[in-house]
């Protein structure tokens, strides 16, 4: 009797509305709040009452508005009928007063349904009270369960003086309690003591730990406590009653904190490698500025893998990952204890040595690094070769806090890489402007094309048998703010930012149709960039070029240097190989400047070579570049490959070359490069002069 009084009483005052409907959806309790969610008077429901009559009265009294309230009914019923599993089941429902309600509802053999209503009108617009208002429905939830026996939480209820009115079996199972203790009558005491004899307590005696546990009761206000028992992590949560009883529940939350210990490492570290990310980076770079300001030492390393794009595309992502994790491992084992090892992102690593005595140990890190990085790597039975470009800024010589640090050791890396990658670099001072400058540069090679700013010179090319020009170099040139800006500034920076592709295709179209406008057959020479070679397409841009300008493969020649069949070597060569095929002639540039220029003879069949101008330079004073020269050309002669020397600036270097039996020369001696006018106008020139001597001849 008197558990029912006092769970009629936990009912009568718990903040929502409470009723219970039997399997027959007749009305068999409920509570005040209830009766006012809807309007209810005291008299107007009653024990027995079917559930359609409640809908038609809730309907009366402006409940369910824009719902009829048979259709209301039926759809209840149905979901009443529907959830006999013992879950709970939860719905909202529009009162009067524009008021939100949610019910939820839960089946039990031995009651029916146990319906709860809350009214979540403030919660929906406020989340502060939408958090109190769930505090809230937990405890009350908590009793209503402890009633039912039907939650997972170990629950346990005790009267005020401390004496167990119920418990459930989760509780029991938490604490590995013994049936002697689960009996309704058992005094707080002796479950605490229990509880510290199995390793549960606050600090102290075993009388301390019940002093605590009494206090926390006295004070009567609601209380959560984190304990440790046997290896695992239990949250326990007291629950004051009116009464002065309080219900308790307890939750085994070991598996919770612990994935809440991996997000709050996964925030700060990268999942892949499992190194500390950009957050975590900063955050260690941070603390490092006090010891930089007293003067304290240390190295900031910034590292790019050198040819990860090229092995994501071709291998795939799966081989890529296992490539950066490999690279991760390999970067780890450089490092100190002290250190600081982390991924940006990408390919990007960077590492904060601290602390160190002079720059040769942020220089000795760096060589380890590049050497580690640059061993090949054996994935899924094929060997993947990439390397490592590293940037070096060092404080508080290069700044001492973080932000400068980070800026300037990305400088020093740009700079590694611009100067052929696999290598490292200091951060000097005026690495900024030189950054500055480029990305000007990039700015305005954008909007190159859109606003017309490029334009191609032609530099003819002799050929000394015929003693006439046999072809002619495009040359592409960029006005850009008042000035003309080289290629070697623009060009490299239109590699690596892709933009050459656009540009390369407007070269090759631009000389086509210049070349058709010159007599006879001479040719027009193009150089390609080996990033053109990616295109998808590069074939049928060359046709389409030709097609435009209406004039035949044979007088088209492309110029490729080494770097192109250096990378990807057989797939270029496909492309060389289907080019030729056409009727165009591939040219190798720059020749004898590689280390293996030699090799690539083998590979592939050139049409020509042309001999770099490094090599004409020094020919009437040096006899090793004279032997240079004559091995070349010998060398072309035997390979039936026509040969081009470059930088011909002196008669004394065109009588040389001649006499080696060089097929064409190009230098300033014949002419400089020629814009489109002065050009047709030489060409024209001769190719009169040559009618006239071919006349008299006659």
């Amino acid at each position: 009797m008197a558990e029912a009084l006092l769970l009629d009483a936990a009912l009568e005052n718990i903040p929502y509305g409470f009723c219970v409907w039997s399997p027959q959806f007749r009305l068999v309790m409920w509570n005040k709040h209830y009766r006012d969610l809807y309007g209810f008077s005291a008299d107007a429901i009653y024990r027995g009452m079917t559930l359609e009559e409640v809908v038609q009265l809730a309907n009366r009294l402006g409940n369910h508005t824009g719902q009829d309230p048979e259709e209301f009914y039926e759809i209840y019923t149905g979901e009443l009928l529907a959830n006999r599993g013992g879950a709970r089941a939860k719905r909202q429902e529009a009162v009067r007063g524009g008021r939100t309600i949610e019910t939820a509802h839960i089946y039990s053999d031995a009651l029916g349904w146990v319906v709860t209503h809350e009214d979540i009108t403030d919660e929906i617009a406020r989340i502060e009270i939408a958090q109190k208002r769930k505090l809230e429905l937990e405890r009350q939830n908590i009793r209503l369960d402890a009633a039912v026996n039907n939650i997972s939480q170990g629950l346990c209820m005790m009267d005020a003086k401390g004496r167990l009115v119920i418990c459930n079996e989760p509780y029991a199972r938490i604490y590995n309690l013994p049936s002697s203790l689960l009996r309704p009558g058992t005094q707080l005491e002796d479950i605490l003591s229990h509880l510290f004899d199995m390793g549960m307590s606050a600090g102290g005696t075993r009388d301390e730990y019940i002093v605590w546990r009494r206090d926390v009761i006295n004070r009567r206000e609601y209380g959560k406590n984190i304990h440790e028992l046997n290896g695992r992590t239990i949250m326990m949560q007291h629950h004051p009653m009116k009464d002065g009883g309080w219900v308790s529940t307890h939750e085994d939350i070991t598996e919770q904190r612990q994935n809440e210990a991996r997000i709050r490492h996964l925030a700060r570290h990268d999942a892949l490698t499992d190194l500390p990310n950009r957050i975590e980076f900063l955050e260690q770079m941070a603390k490092t500025e006090a010891g930089l300001s007293r003067g304290e030492m240390a190295a900031v390393l910034y590292i790019d893998l050198d040819h990860f794009k090229a092995v994501n595309d071709t291998l795939g992502h799966a081989v890529g990952d296992e490539v950066i994790k490999q690279a991760s491992a390999r970067l780890w084992g450089t490092t100190r204890e002290t250190d600081v090892l982390a991924r940006l992102g990408g390919d990007e690593f960077a590492l904060l040595m601290r602390p160190i005595d002079s720059a040769a140990d942020a220089a000795k890190v760096a060589d380890r690094i590049i050497k580690s990085i640059g061993a090949p790597m054996s994935i899924g039975g094929q060997q993947v070769e990439i390397g490592a470009s590293v940037g070096i800024a060092i404080g508080p010589g290069d700044g001492v806090k973080t932000d400068a640090l980070v800026k300037n050791a990305d400088l020093a890396l740009y700079r590694a890489k611009s100067e052929g990658r696999s290598t490292y670099h200091f951060f000097e001072t005026g690495m900024d402007a030189d950054l500055q400058q480029r990305r000007s540069i990039e700015a305005g090679l954008r909007l190159a094309l859109q606003r017309e700013e490029l334009r191609l010179m032609f530099q003819p090319l002799l050929g000394l048998k015929e003693n006439r020009v046999t072809c002619v170099e495009a040359l592409l040139r960029w006005d850009h703010e008042g000035r003309t800006i080289s290629p070697v500034e623009f060009i490299p920076i239109a590699e690596e930012t892709g933009l050459i592709v656009a540009i390369g295709e407007w070269v090759l179209r631009e000389a086509c149709k210049t070349a058709a406008t010159w007599p006879g057959e001479i040719r027009v020479a193009v150089n390609l960039s080996p990033v053109q070679f990616k295109s998808r397409d590069l074939l049928g841009l060359v046709k389409s070029a030709l097609s435009e300008a209406r004039i035949p493969a044979t007088r088209l020649e492309l110029e490729i240097t080494e770097s192109l069949l250096l990378a990807e070597n057989d797939t270029n060569l496909k492309v060389l190989h289907d080019l030729r095929a056409m009727g165009v002639r591939i040219s190798m540039d720059d020749f004898g400047t590689g280390y293996s220029s030699l090799s690539y003879l083998r590979s592939f069949p050139f049409d020509k070579i042309k001999i770099d101008r490094s090599f004409m330079r020094d020919l009437t004073s040096r006899g090793d570049s004279q032997a240079i020269i004559k091995a070349v050309i010998g060398l072309g002669q035997s390979l039936g490959m026509s040969t081009t020397a470059e930088g011909v600036e002196t008669e004394e270097q065109l009588e040389m070359v001649r006499a080696q039996g060089a097929s064409e020369v190009q230098g300033f001696l014949f002419s400089p490069p020629l814009a489109p006018a002065a050009l047709a106008n030489l060409l024209h020139s001769e190719a009169v002069s040559t009618q006239v001597k071919s006349k008299k001849a006659s």
